[in-house]
């Protein structure tokens, strides 16, 4: 297979932990005998900086004409810190998600064996959680119409919401379940917010099309809890822009690092693949930042062109680097390995490069890496 895919590396670490995907995904190619074409772009406050856009017309007609966008994280605190600036880089990634009609981000959420003790929860409550978040991503409070009186004191931000854009996720999350546990909670807040209730009356109604999948419904801040206290009651959540984002960042303390976490963007035509976590600006260039979800996005990006066995070999590869202990040092507090060596690592594992050395107290890396 051929694939076009634009590489948005954006600000912070997200250079680093996107090279690393790239690696894993050449390494792909070459033992699966596919061609991947990287073509990469500026999104961010980096584009803002060299363009004074953080979306440049360049970059979207880019992303309009491959196959996938792989993504990296965007936030500078030099636009975080200041509420005045009319120019940010996170409206560089709203414009994309609505110019590519990426309308449900995908983030699931299962533990790896190993690291159970490093997630700041019990193991007894986390061991078997398996869960995947369809948040809808075009609608919502982070688009509405947004005013701000003269005087600077008053503020509004509209949620709205159309049953189309309800309806089209919704079908999403259904088919998901079917392939899962059968089983859609859907989190709201229908005992106050308007837009909560059409959603249930929506899903209510989109549901009846799946017989063999159980439907129930959680307000937002229960469902909050829930995920904490009991996280393996839930097999695919479905909720909206804002509810989504903040329930599937909490819900990467089950895995023990927000590193861990991938998702996935998708549209009727387009889709895009990124880590969950932000541009982490205090790591910048300091080798340390946790590559694995962006290497995982990559094997989301996989699956999504329904190359399955390739997919597989990257999550082997991912979980034989957390097995021998080849993390960084948000999962290893005393570890030797940086970004880079980790990224090495999985390439070469997928490479089955005969330079790795395998012992059950060490992990020695050889000289062959990816570029």
């Amino acid at each position: 297979m051929n694939l076009k895919i634009a590489v948005l590396p954006g600000d912070g670490i997200g250079p680093e932990v996107t090279l690393q995907a790239k690696k894993a995904l050449y390494a792909i190619g070459v033992v699966y005998d596919h061609e991947f074409v990287f073509e990469d772009a500026l999104m961010g406050a980096v584009a803002i900086d060299k363009t004074g856009n953080p979306l440049p017309e360049q970059t979207l007609n880019l992303c309009l004409n491959t196959d996938a966008v792989l993504f990296g994280a965007i936030g500078d605190p030099k636009y975080d810190n200041n509420p005045d600036a009319k120019v940010r880089p996170e409206q560089g990634l709203l414009k994309l998600r609505k110019e590519l009609g990426l309308f449900a981000n995908i983030r699931p959420i299962k533990p790896y064996k190993s690291l159970l003790d490093s997630s700041p929860l019990k193991r007894e409550i986390i061991e078997g959680a398996d869960f995947t978040i369809f948040r809808e991503l075009t609608g919502g409070v982070y688009f509405g119409e947004k005013k701000l009186n003269d005087a600077g004191t008053i503020a509004s931000d509209l949620c709205e919401y159309s049953e189309e854009e309800i309806t089209r996720i919704t079908h999403l999350a259904f088919k998901a379940a079917q392939n899962r546990r059968k089983k859609v909670t859907m989190v709201d807040k229908a005992n106050v917010l308007e837009t909560s209730r059409l959603w249930r009356k929506v899903v209510k109604n989109v549901s009846e099309s799946y017989p063999d999948v159980a439907l129930d419904f959680l307000f937002v801040d229960n469902a909050a809890m829930q995920i904490i206290l009991n996280p393996k009651q839930f097999d695919v959540i479905l909720t909206e822009n804002l509810f989504g984002d903040i329930l599937s960042d909490e819900a990467s303390v089950i895995t023990g690092s927000i590193g861990l976490l991938a998702s996935a963007s998708l549209g009727n035509k387009k889709a895009l693949f990124e880590p969950i976590h932000g541009s982490y600006p205090q790591a910048k260039g300091k080798n340390i930042a946790n590559p694995i979800a962006s290497v995982l996005s990559a094997a989301m990006l996989l699956e999504h062109f329904g190359l399955h066995k390739e997919a597989k070999k990257v999550y082997e590869a991912v979980e034989k680097a957390i097995e021998y202990n080849v993390v960084t040092i948000d999962l290893k507090a005393d570890s030797k390995f940086g970004t880079n060596e980790v990224g090495d690592f999985i390439s070469n594992v997928i490479l089955s490069k005969d330079d790795l050395y395998f012992k059950s107290d060490n992990v020695q890396i050889g000289q062959s890496t990816i570029v």
